[in-house]
């Protein structure tokens, strides 16, 4: 495997919606250049970059991959990222290690959710980008509507530099602006060759219009064209080359490229198109920070600066561990360096330094400035750490994960593999961030997190094929709380004789409710010793400890004050553990007098829904019980805040994404808890006193 230079690199993104085409078109590319020996098939299983078996099962792709394309002595970093919303950590993660992003669009789906994604967070990276419009020769495949549908609802800055011969079955052929030539495929090329011709009449008025449009766009960028060009003067097609490049640097420009990966027609253009316009990695900078510093530092791509690189994924494979892909954004490594983790103060070992090309690795002596590499059993660096060197520590900015979306409780299906099941999810996290696990002690259950339904299904699949884990998911139950309305007090009185000393505790406690959020109080009002003052810290203990138990339903109660005011003693019998249990009894007794009611965390919705599905998911959140705060338009779509009980929120996600075609987004914090309706809280205790009647059989 050749080494490349930072010059001769492109580290390109392949990003898009679900089903656009992506690992087709990148399987295509390593094809066409012959740096993959096989013209794979995502139906078939056999694509280059969807090599995992639950990739190969579901026929998407749900992990980020790396393939490369050597063409014209440059190498095409190509990475493949996950389309659907579910698998959005992988696209940010590839976006993060790339210096431009090509945005895949469908020719018959056009414009959809995971394109505007991606795009996105392209923007907030700064990253250039470029268009491909793919599967033209599928049935409704349509140029000119899916052009459009970019331009109104993606960018206005979008122009095409390739256009059809031919839509659907008819599709052939590839008019290219720059030469002013018509490729024509040969049916059944295998490398996408083609026959260079003479436009076509019937498209010499298209031509002609988008040929002009194109070098109007590519003159208004710069000054000195639109003179030239305004002045009649012919303008050359190196020249226009790089004045388009400087567009697509600045941000002005997004070139619209089109094509078929399955038949790999507009494969070659496409590659010299990324040669020739996107940038290499001399060609962006990055700003890190000094470890242990704020001072910034300005990394450059080049192999005399010091040694910086990020992990940005991480998969564990069996007989192997953990596999770490980074991204060198300054200094060269060799393999066997030894480089330095400076948050984690640890020096790692880079051996066995590699390059993949989907799921195979190929061993390199060394990697340039702004290459992407891989290297295993890493001892403690994980995803989004920074590896430098302890001469100059650096940390770059992380990859901003997105938050989660779905929670579910996770139980094993056979007893004995609750330890597996623990390593098992700690391993999943270190491959994907943005699924994450807990034990709660409070509800005694392991809940998982992440950013579907589907997304957690796969984690279950991933447990069973690489742990050995058996696992089920289910409902997660709700942390409610309790607490009081009205004041009561009374006794509790502990007396027991069993022959030699006996123990005795009697006190008097009044309950006082506590505003919302004030939390537990205890206020000791015992005069002239009736309790001795060592026995009335254990009534506080009795107190809180029968609390937790709750009254109601069996959950922890809050907000209230607890006043001891009176009780009597024994010489002989009295002692901690005996007005412990006086309190345990006093709080039993009076909690029931204190018109004790139910709470539950009520959270703070915002929900981002295109305009046509504005009144559905309103209809919907007052359906759970939602309190509606107001909606703003927010871009593109419309803004929705809502206080929503957290039990009506259960599958909410996936029920957003049915309603809004899955342009619709959510996210939630917990606002506050809230008395639940007599209604609701009658089902809920009763549900309570069916577990107790079942766990004592």
């Amino acid at each position: 495997m050749r080494v490349y230079p930072a010059e001769a690199i492109r580290n390109v993104a392949v990003v898009g919606h679900g089903a656009s085409g992506k690992t087709t078109l990148v399987d295509a590319l390593a094809f066409v250049t012959g740096s993959s020996r096989r013209h794979g098939s995502v139906t078939d299983g056999t694509a280059l970059t969807d090599y995992t078996p639950d990739e190969i099962e579901r026929q998407y792709s749900i992990n980020l991959a790396l393939a490369h394309a050597e063409w014209r002595d440059v190498k095409i970093n190509l990475v493949d990222t996950p389309g659907y919303l579910d698998f959005i950590g992988d696209m940010r993660a590839g976006l993060s290690a790339a210096d431009s992003a090509l945005v895949v669009v469908s020719a018959t789906g056009g414009v959809e959710v995971g394109t505007e994604e991606a795009w996105a967070f392209a923007e907030e990276l700064g990253l250039p980008r470029f268009f491909f419009l793919s599967l033209l020769d599928k049935e409704h495949a349509d140029f000119e509507r899916v052009f459009r549908d970019i331009k109104d609802h993606v960018t206005p800055k979008v122009v095409p530099i390739e256009i059809p011969v031919g839509e659907g079955v008819a599709f052939h052929g590839i008019i290219n602006l720059f030469s002013k030539k018509c490729h024509l495929y040969k049916p059944g090329t295998k490398n996408g060759e083609y026959d260079e011709a003479d436009i076509p009449a019937e498209y010499r008025e298209r031509f002609e219009t988008y040929s002009q449009e194109l070098i109007e766009t590519i003159a208004t960028t710069d000054d000195a064209l639109l003179e030239r060009y305004l002045g009649g003067e012919e303008i050359s097609r190196d020249e226009t080359i790089a004045a388009m490049k400087r567009g697509v640097l600045k941000g002005e420009l997004f070139p619209l490229l089109c094509g078929s990966a399955s038949l790999t027609y507009g494969m070659r253009a496409l590659l010299t198109k990324l040669v020739e316009l996107a940038p290499s990695p001399l060609e962006r900078s990055v700003i890190a920070e000094r470890w242990g510093t704020p001072e910034p530092i300005e990394l450059q791509a080049t192999d005399d600066g010091p040694f910086v690189a990020q992990v940005f994924k991480t998969i564990s494979e069996p007989h192997v561990g953990d596999v770490s892909f980074f991204r060198i954004y300054s200094g060269e490594v060799a393999n066997g360096t030894s480089v330095f983790n400076a948050p984690r103060d640890v020096t790692e070992k880079l051996n066995h330094l590699s390059v993949t090309q989907g799921k195979e690795r190929q061993e390199v002596p060394m990697l340039h400035a702004g290459d992407i590499g891989v290297v295993a059993k890493l001892k403690d660096t994980h995803t989004n750490d920074t590896l430098s060197t302890a001469a100059v520590p650096v940390v770059l900015p992380r990859i901003p994960f997105p938050p989660a979306l779905t929670v579910l409780s996770i139980d094993v299906k056979q007893r004995g593999e609750e330890d597996k099941l623990s390593t098992g999810l700690h391993k999943l996290h270190e491959e994907d961030p943005t699924f994450r696990h807990e034990y709660s002690a409070e509800l005694q259950q392991t809940l998982i997190s992440g950013r579907g339904e589907r997304h957690l299904e796969v984690i279950v699949g991933r447990l069973e094929r690489k742990f050995g884990v058996h696992a089920e998911l289910g409902r997660p139950k709700v942390a409610y709380r309790e607490t009081f309305k009205g004041k009561a007090e009374g006794q509790g009185r502990h007396k027991k004789q069993t022959g030699g000393r006996g123990q005795f505790g009697d006190c008097w406690i009044r309950i006082v409710p506590q505003p919302r959020g004030a939390g537990y109080e205890f206020v000791d009002q015992i005069k002239g010793g009736v309790i001795p003052s060592k026995y009335v810290p254990a009534v506080d203990k009795g107190v809180q400890e029968a609390a937790v138990r709750g009254v109601i339903a069996g959950y922890p109660v809050v907000d209230f004050r607890v006043e001891c005011y009176d009780g009597s003693y024994h010489d002989v019998d009295s002692n901690e553990q005996s007005f412990k249990m006086a309190g345990i009894l006093a709080f039993r007794t009076v909690a029931q007098k204190a018109k004790p009611i139910l709470l539950e965390p009520i959270l703070e919705i915002e929900v981002q829904t295109p305009d046509e599905n504005l009144g559905e998911v309103m209809g919907d959140l007052s359906s759970r019980r939602g309190q509606i705060l107001g909606s703003e338009a927010d871009g593109r779509l419309t803004k929705v805040r809502a206080y929503v009980p957290e039990a009506e929120l259960y599958r909410y996600s996936t029920q957003l994404h049915s309603m809004t075609h899955g342009r619709g987004t959510c996210s939630w914090k917990l606002s506050s808890y809230q008395e639940v309706p007599p209604d609701v809280a009658q089902k809920i205790a009763e549900d309570h006193q069916r577990e107790l009647a079942e766990a004592s059989k």
